[in-house]
């Protein structure tokens, strides 16, 4: 499984780039096409405000959440 971790870089900290594994700052666009062609399966994507956004999937633990505490 590779980790996604928002970078909170846009207007109100919203996810605009994410890291992804080792790969560095990939743009929400591409991340969210990543998803939706299955290549992240313990993610899923959610639109706010007509944008969509990577979100990993519920489960209890924090550490792997996509907007995880620094």
């Amino acid at each position: 499984m590779t980790r996604i971790k928002g970078k909170g870089d846009g207007p109100g900290g919203r996810n605009e780039h994410y890291d992804v594994g080792s790969r560095k700052n990939v743009p929400r666009r591409n991340i969210v096409a990543e998803i939706k062609k299955g290549e992240h399966p313990d993610a899923h994507i959610v639109k706010i405000g007509g944008r969509e956004y990577a979100r990993d999937n519920p489960d209890r633990s924090k550490k792997d959440n996509v907007n995880r505490d620094k």
